[in-house]
């Protein structure tokens, strides 16, 4: 049980350093040595977990989506239906603003928009889900392209993406309530 412990926090830093590189230096220079590296782990430890760089990636696509996923979840649990989607919405500016794999946009524009195609239609389904009232569908696509507008043109405005965030999906939020990035 320990070993198994240790394994999986192992292969949790090697995704979480393969984010770090990718934002760094883009799938296309994506070294396993530099991964390992960033990881604090050798290149045989990094090959007991991933046999070669696409099977790395493979496994990081799972590990994006879940680490997004449950950002979204320990967000919003508890919380009554009306107060779901603004939580949302508030990690979903955190996640951007503090996950280095985002960075990769900068890196390789190209890459980030082919994976785009894959992402929006997620994102937007777990958004829609959190919609109450009419056009949820409309709402949640509509913060989506606005969160994705925001990951392609970045700014360190968080108040201000938030803001957009909210009035894209219909927010309404009390501004003496708020407990959102404004002050940090």
């Amino acid at each position: 049980m320990r070993r198994a412990l240790s394994d999986n926090a192992t292969r949790q830093r090697l995704l979480a350093a393969t984010a770090e590189v990718l934002g760094r230096d883009g799938i296309t220079r994506l070294s396993l040595s530099d991964v390992a590296a960033q990881a604090g782990v050798s290149r045989p430890t990094l090959y007991r977990y991933f046999a070669d760089k696409r099977e790395l990636l493979d496994a990081f696509v799972v590990w994006e989506r879940q680490h997004y996923e449950c950002a979204i979840a320990k967000a919003t649990a508890g919380l009554p239906a009306h107060e779901r989607l603004d939580a949302a919405l508030r990690a979903i500016v955190e996640y951007q603003l503090s996950y280095p794999g985002l960075r990769m946009v900068d890196v390789e524009p190209d890459q980030v928009i082919r994976r785009m195609a894959r992402v929006l239609p997620l994102m937007r389904e777990r958004l829609q889900r959190l919609c109450t009232g009419q056009d949820a569908e409309l709402r949640a696509a509509t913060a989506v392209r606005v969160a994705i507008s925001q990951y392609i043109v970045r700014s360190d405005d968080s108040p201000a993406f938030l803001a957009q965030l909210r009035h894209a999906a219909r927010v309404r939020y009390q501004v003496d309530d708020r407990s959102d990035l404004a002050d940090g």
